[in-house]
């Protein structure tokens, strides 16, 4: 990988999975100028499938480069995302979904993932890492929130050699405040292929429809008047 780059040039590491939220963030970077190298992570995730939607969604928007990471979060589990032994929630009403942190969280994930960003990023010399963060979403997953994103902000500062430079790697989460619905009226001013994007946790090649993010998906487009154009079992 290049270590010597122009200065000027403005490059990113965006964290890409694949879904309606991470594509956005995608095609926003690329919006606001920056060469894009995706990375995704095959953790032993029980949805594999979304890692061929990052796939197809890293080649529509012609990125510099994409990047998989695989290691392995099954082995300790402690998810209904890494434990085939966890049910995964279904048909619960967005009220439901907003009571308390589901089991769909998987420990420490975004910040396992940003370091990872973390690492390449410095290697690329990149000036920002993009996250599809969103603080809004009924999942409410504590590694998603404003106040984690401004701590890690700092690790980056200090946990740097950019950073102690005085040149630190900035993380930008611009869908933090935005309703789903806001996030798909964004993705479709940017152009996003809806129908390359993957949301559903459930690990089938049809999304379920009826697990927390087939639901928080399908609310939103249902609300806008809009259709979702991938399919559904239910």
């Amino acid at each position: 990988m290049p270590r010597n780059r122009n200065p000027m040039a403005k490059t990113a590491i965006v964290l890409l999975s694949g879904g309606l939220d991470s594509s956005t963030v995608l095609y926003q970077a690329q919006a606001d100028g920056y060469t894009c190298h995706a990375i995704s992570f095959d953790y032993q995730q029980r949805h594999r499938r979304e890692l061929d939607a990052a796939r197809d969604i890293a080649q529509a928007a012609g990125v510099q480069s994409h990047q998989v990471v695989q290691f392995d979060l099954s082995q300790w589990g402690g998810s209904a995302l890494t434990d085939s032994r966890l049910d995964l929630p279904g048909d619960r009403t967005l009220a439901e979904m907003s009571q308390d942190i589901p089991i769909t969280y998987v420990p420490a994930r975004n910040t396992i993932f940003l370091s990872f960003a973390l690492a390449l990023a410095e290697v690329q010399q990149a000036q920002r890492i993009y996250i599809g963060v969103n603080a809004l979403d009924y999942s409410g997953y504590p590694d998603c929130r404003p106040d984690y994103i401004q701590a890690l902000q700092e690790a980056f500062r200090l946990g740097t050699k950019q950073g102690r430079e005085g040149t630190p790697i900035s993380l930008q989460t611009p869908l933090i405040h935005l309703k789903k619905t806001e996030i798909i009226q964004l993705g479709n001013q940017l152009g996003v292929p809806w129908e390359k994007t993957w949301s559903c946790y459930a690990g089938g090649e049809v999304a379920c429809g009826v697990c927390d993010s087939c639901k928080l998906r399908r609310a939103a487009f249902d609300s806008l008047n809009l259709t979702d154009p991938i399919p559904y079992a239910q």
